[in-house]
């Protein structure tokens, strides 16, 4: 080990890059745009609130940070791309809940956990179940009935295969003992434009629904967080409806693995900044998303802690990929 440490300093050494050298260039970093890979497509509550969270860093950074949309796979596109990315602190990605679960349903050469640097976890969603104001279904208790007497025919939509959405939703007939007909959606735009044109009955969603609730054009039939929805006071929780589910999926950004320390707190620093713009927390209560902080350090702790909670979720479901 001694020699490879010796080695590697001759070698820096050898082309300028001392250690100091190589600090000193961080201290300047950045010195050209940021690329922000966004999990979901352009026009929805993710991509919407990113961008304000991003112009924000930009003025903070000084150098400007571009959203790039990467829809697909459950939201883990942007998670994979990390992983061919260089970890210069140029490309960093939002993180998902479903990247921590991907490893048990999709055979990977990479580890969620040791190979992201987590940077800052910055919000979650606010999640609930819709059906047109025009369906026959009025209430839970109705979408509960109707499911029972038509196994497997209720079809609902969410944002993706194992997505929070999907899972929770998935878990939640579990408990009430009824059988769903799934259909993915990239994102929520798609997902809205579904249900509006009649090809699902219902959609499990973060609140991009909110419009069409408020315009009367769908009912909200339950919402998953641990209180109801200021903006929604009439729909219960599923802890209310007696079911022990509470979920908002937290989501964060993160670079490469091998991005060094000092651009990863620099990055921390200034995504923190930005999430306190009151801009930002603007943007977040269009949709009832509050921000979310957790720190480099405990935003890893959470990406450890979480893929042994999702292991268990995966497990109960029998969604797991063939050994």
């Amino acid at each position: 080990m001694r020699r490879r440490l010796l080695l590697c300093s001759a070698l820096l050494s050898a082309f300028g890059l001392t250690p100091a050298a190589q600090a000193q260039a961080w201290r300047t970093f950045p010195e050209k745009p940021i690329k922000l890979i966004i999990a979901f497509p352009a026009g929805g509550p993710t991509d919407l609130t990113m961008r304000a969270l991003a112009d924000n860093a930009s003025k903070v950074l000084g150098r400007p940070v571009i959203v790039e949309n990467k829809p697909g796979a459950g939201g883990t596109l942007p998670a994979q791309a990390l992983q061919g990315a260089p970890a210069d602190g140029y490309t960093v990605a939002q993180i998902p809940l479903g990247v921590f679960r991907l490893g048990y349903t999709t055979k990977i050469n990479w580890d969620p956990v040791q190979d992201i640097s987590y940077i800052i976890n910055v919000t979650g969603y606010a999640f609930g179940i819709v059906v047109p104001t025009d369906s026959p279904i009025k209430n839970w208790a109705d979408f509960v009935a109707y499911a029972k007497e038509n196994p497997g025919k209720l079809t609902y939509g969410s944002t993706g295969t194992l997505t929070s959405p999907h899972l929770t939703t998935e878990v939640l007939a579990q408990q009430a003992g009824i059988e769903l007909q799934h259909v993915p959606y990239k994102g929520n735009a798609d997902l809205m434009q579904a249900i509006m044109g009649g090809q699902v009955m219902a959609a499990a969603d973060s609140t991009g629904w909110a419009p069409f609730v408020e315009a009367g054009k769908l009912r909200v039939l339950n919402t998953w967080g641990a209180k109801r929805l200021a903006k929604f006071p009439d729909a219960p929780t599923l802890k209310e409806l007696g079911y022990d589910i509470v979920q908002n999926s937290p989501f964060g950004i993160g670079a490469p693995k091998g991005t060094p320390p000092e651009v990863v707190k620099r990055l921390h620093d200034a995504f923190k900044k930005a999430m306190e713009d009151p801009s930002y927390i603007a943007a977040l209560a269009k949709y009832d998303m509050l921000p979310d902080y957790k720190s480099s350090a405990d935003y890893t702790q959470f990406a450890k802690d979480t893929v042994a909670r999702e292991k268990a979720v995966i497990d109960k479901l029998g969604l797991g990929r063939p050994q």
